[in-house]
């Protein structure tokens, strides 16, 4: 599939963060709620004095409540508006922008590029304490308060049995058409000196509701009401459990997104459409877990 640029258009990076407790996810929608996507597209709108909306392609959607730190966004916009707007860009958009929503970085992207299919990988964060007293009042629109004590090395071996390859059925809300075959490349679970849990999840991608998801299995294994293979089990078995509770968005941040070096963008973006099967097994072979 061709993802060219229009003759007579620019493809510009954004590089963006945003705070996203009073957004209603990242997608523009039709009902009027407040989103990332419109508050971005509306002023760049207003500062380059366009009668048109650039609509911007992202790295990875967020939902309601999900914040990020490291968005990646393209827009492709007309070389001659673009050529006027570029160096005054940034510093307009920051005086346009509400201040849970920044523009750190607009530049033009390399041959080849595209936010969403480039990518190579998506790191998030998520952020619990277990602490009795709760969470400290300047953290709680970013912190989630577990009131049971959390064990990280039993959470820990939990994770490693989920790391590479799989069907993530069990852990994602399906979405009709999409493919729920992830590579999770990273899982770990660290304690800081306050006492703050951080989980470290990176994948390939993600599917609607997976990091979320995964979280709630492995703090069921943190506080003993579940044991270190029961994450695995559930992901053996390829069907949503019950048992899995999605965890709240306000502990979850998009901390960076990867690509390739330039001259690997277009072929990563050709096969990131593709869709993805998981190899066959043998008689015979192992599962998973």
């Amino acid at each position: 599939m061709s993802d060219d640029v229009r003759p007579g258009f620019v493809r510009v990076r954004l590089d963006l963060s945003y705070d996203g407790r009073d957004f209603s996810g990242w997608a523009r929608q039709t009902r009027g709620q407040r989103t990332v996507q419109a508050e971005i597209e509306d002023a760049i709108r207003t500062v380059t004095r366009s009668a048109d909306t650039y609509g911007l392609t992202v790295a990875g959607r967020t939902d309601a409540g999900v914040h990020a730190r490291g968005q990646v966004a393209h827009v492709d916009l007309p070389e001659d508006l673009w050529a006027e707007h570029r160096e005054k860009l940034l510093r307009r958009l920051a005086g346009r922008l509400p201040h849970d929503v920044r523009v750190w970085r607009a530049e033009e992207a390399p041959a080849g590029f595209n936010a969403r299919f480039s990518a190579i990988w998506r790191r998030y964060a998520y952020r619990v304490t277990d602490h009795p007293s709760g969470v400290d009042p300047l953290l709680r629109g970013h912190v989630l308060w577990h009131d049971w004590p959390l064990d990280v090395d039993a959470m820990n071996t939990a994770a490693e049995r989920l790391l590479g390859e799989h069907d993530f059925a069990a852990y994602c809300k399906r979405r009709e058409g999409a493919t729920t075959i992830r590579t999770l490349q990273e899982l770990r679970w660290e304690r800081d000196a306050s006492g703050i849990l951080t989980a470290t999840v990176k994948a390939d991608a993600f599917c609607h509701n997976m990091v979320r998801s995964l979280v709630g299995a492995m703090l069921f294994v943190g506080d003993g009401h579940r044991p270190a293979d029961w994450p695995a089990r559930v992901l053996a078995a390829g069907v949503r459990d019950s048992a899995v509770h999605v965890v709240r968005p306000h502990g979850l941040t998009l901390e960076e997104v990867g690509y390739p070096a330039d001259g690997l963008l277009a072929a990563r973006n050709v096969e990131a459409r593709n869709r993805r099967t998981l190899p066959a097994r043998g008689p015979g072979a192992a599962g998973c877990c």
